[in-house]
């Protein structure tokens, strides 16, 4: 319920008429009803985030491992992120697009230190951890181009 009295939608999250009735929309994050006022934004419908949202959310994701190649691979997600800011939707997908991927990247630093101390016991955990990045960011892709929120399992929060 909003402090309006008015209840929460059923759909995910995205932006419905404002149940304060200011005439503009507001965000609704999938818990909670967020400070984000828009008048441009048409209500939320059976995809909840708007196509351009969606697009940018989807791009967080994917850009990750592609950012890979030039040897950065939070680089993609940070720059959504701090371009896209102001949309509660795609800001939440970057973030943990970022976060998810910064806790990959310390995994991965773990091991290869471990690695040089410990042996070659630890190739197929290095495998199995680069194989788990690409299913989960393949998952939360396909959220993302859904509209629909999604959390990386075991991931360490760093950006909010």
């Amino acid at each position: 319920m909003h402090a309006s009295g008015a209840p929460a939608p059923s759909a995910g999250p995205g932006w419905y008429p404002d149940p304060a009735g200011s005439g503009s929309h507001r965000y609704w994050d999938g818990t909670r009803w967020t400070d984000a006022l828009s008048s441009a934004i048409a209500p939320a419908g059976p995809n909840a985030a708007r196509d351009d949202s969606r697009n940018f959310a989807l791009a967080a994701h994917l850009s990750a491992p592609l950012s890979l190649f030039v040897g950065f691979p939070f680089l993609g997600p940070l720059v959504i992120y701090l371009v896209k800011k102001d949309d509660p939707f795609v800001r939440a997908h970057a973030a943990e697009a970022l976060n998810f991927t910064l806790s990959i990247m310390l995994g991965i630093a773990t091991f290869v230190l471990i690695f040089f101390i410990g042996g070659l016991l630890l190739i197929p955990l290095l495998i199995a951890l680069g194989v788990a990045w690409i299913v989960f960011v393949g998952i939360a892709a396909v959220k993302a181009g859904e509209g629909a929120a999604y959390r990386y399992p075991l991931t360490i929060r760093f950006v909010r």
